[in-house]
């Protein structure tokens, strides 16, 4: 291991890989900063600017705006009472009254340094955890990649929001769309309605862009109220205190642990951790009553809550190929674009790649650190932007990189049905996350199933004899158990 990380530190500091790391953490901040944008919408449009370039610097790039977005979304949270990404929601309880208080800049001051420091903890986990995970897939047959691929898209009911069955139809409708195209093991044609176009099936890129930043725009078009939905509070107060950092630094680290576990955990993401370890803080805090009135402890671990995520959630996708959200879906498809596939060959035949991805992390986190103290007035000024002068933007941002992928024209048509498929999809109660997953797992699900089959002489207790398939199984079943207990108990309490 200690060989791997020094060869992939050799090959992570280059100037190259550098300056896509600083602008990564720019524009994911200034994404993320701006209620109505957030961090998938940033990594989906910047996606196409990684083709042609060196995969560390690519992905680092996504991994910049990744952990640039959750944390700019506690600017906004703190200055306007809006959250600029879900995962900064716990933030403003305590983060405006500060505001209002004449402490902002000591607010988003502690706001950055609990955001570095659980991002560095969760990135240290990821880097120590992630090469032993992964050898656990040395033991995989067709059987138990297929299996690990239905346990994924089991992991639709945990990100489809308040209806698991309408995440489970888009999950199939997402395997359907992945099915269009030539049959690899037949050579049929599927779905194509003899449009050569769709021989190939539907690419990522264009997919991606058109269902979470096409329909994303055209809401917005749609939105006839695109103002912020507050009045920004002045930029004051005096800076954070070394006591005052050093007073917290026990709520961070407890917090920055707690938002490691939870993202370990597929399906959960930064918005519960930041309100547990918000809620832990209050708990074992000596004056409770504070909480919610302007506590620099509740900011502290709402942030680190949230931003220890940013490296966990990285854990299974890179071990097993399970986003634990909707941005860790979108990266994932973003490493099989590079050709980085998830399990052992990842840590095995592209060591050095991976591990200069995992001490990037690090790096970026020091970065965010830089510019967060750097342009921390610039990003309060960003935070009251209206979205709607950044639409025309978007769109030639859009079509221009549905169209880098194929340099077809037909990419940017699908993007476009993409989008309004989604548009409307969302207007109808579904979330376009799980279609996401169904498209990119489907394939691997389909492909391993066959294999399977063929190992098996078409029998099915393949998935039942193994030990590996089995327990995928007793696993998809609870996942979906538990999302179902978890709706329902929901329901019953907006009930009451």
């Amino acid at each position: 291991m200690i060989e791997n990380i020094i060869n992939g530190s050799g090959a992570l500091f280059t100037l190259d890989t550098i300056l896509f790391m600083l602008l990564g953490v720019f524009l994911g901040i200034i994404f993320g900063a701006i209620p109505g944008l957030g961090v998938m919408l940033a990594i989906v449009i910047f996606l196409p600017m990684t083709f042609g370039v060196n995969p560390i610097a690519g992905i680092l790039m996504l991994l910049g705006i990744y952990c640039g977005g959750t944390y700019g979304g506690s600017i906004s949270a703190i200055l306007i009472n809006t959250p600029g990404t879900p995962s900064s929601a716990a933030t403003l309880l305590d983060g405006f009254p500060l505001s209002q208080q004449g402490k902002s800049k000591k607010a988003l001051l502690m706001a950055l340094y609990a955001s570095v420091i659980a991002g560095v903890i969760s990135a240290m986990l990821l880097l120590v955890a992630a090469p032993q995970l992964a050898k656990i897939t040395m033991f995989f047959g067709p059987a138990e990649y297929f299996m690990l691929a239905v346990f994924g898209l089991s992991i639709i009911a945990s990100v489809s929001g308040d209806n698991v069955f309408r995440g489970l139809i888009a999950g199939c409708l997402g395997v359907f769309i992945s099915t269009i195209g030539m049959d690899t093991a037949s050579g049929v044609f599927r779905f194509t309605f003899g449009n050569i176009n769709l021989a190939g099936g539907i690419t990522l890129v264009p997919a991606l862009i058109g269902l979470f930043a096409f329909s994303e725009i055209l809401a917005k078009i749609n939105d006839k109220d695109n103002s912020v939905s507050g009045k920004q509070m002045a930029f004051t107060g005096e800076g954070l205190k070394g006591s005052e950092l050093t007073r917290s630094m026990g709520t961070i680290f407890r917090s920055s642990i707690v938002g490691t576990i939870i993202g370990i955990i597929p399906g959960t993401g930064g918005g519960i951790a930041s309100f547990i370890s918000h809620d832990m803080a209050k708990r074992k805090s000596k004056n409770p009553e504070n909480y919610g009135k302007g506590e620099l402890d509740g900011v502290a671990a709402a942030e680190a809550g949230n931003n220890g995520v940013t490296g966990a959630t990285l854990i299974p996708l890179l071990t097993l190929g399970i986003p634990g959200d909707g941005a860790a879906a979108v990266l994932l498809g973003a490493f099989m674009l590079n050709g980085l596939l998830p399990g052992t060959s990842l840590f095995t035949e592209h060591a050095t790649t991976i591990y200069a991805v995992m001490v990037g992390l690090i790096v970026v986190n020091i970065i965010m650190l830089l510019q967060g103290r750097l342009l921390i007035n610039f990003f309060a000024k960003i935070a009251n932007v209206p979205v709607t002068i950044l639409i025309p933007f978007l769109i030639l941002t859009c079509t221009a990189g549905a169209f880098a992928e194929t340099t077809s024209v037909f990419s940017v048509y699908i993007a476009v049905v993409f989008g309004i498929f989604a548009y409307f999809l969302i207007k109808l109660g579904f979330s376009p996350v799980p279609l996401l997953l169904g498209i990119i797992l489907g394939p691997i699900a389909e492909s391993n199933l066959g294999r399977a089959l063929i190992i098996s002489e078409g029998s099915l207790a393949i998935f039942v004899t193994r030990p590996i398939s089995a327990a995928f199984i007793l696993l998809t079943l609870l996942s979906i158990f538990l999302a179902v207990h978890a709706a329902r108990k929901d329901k019953k309490l907006k009930k009451s």
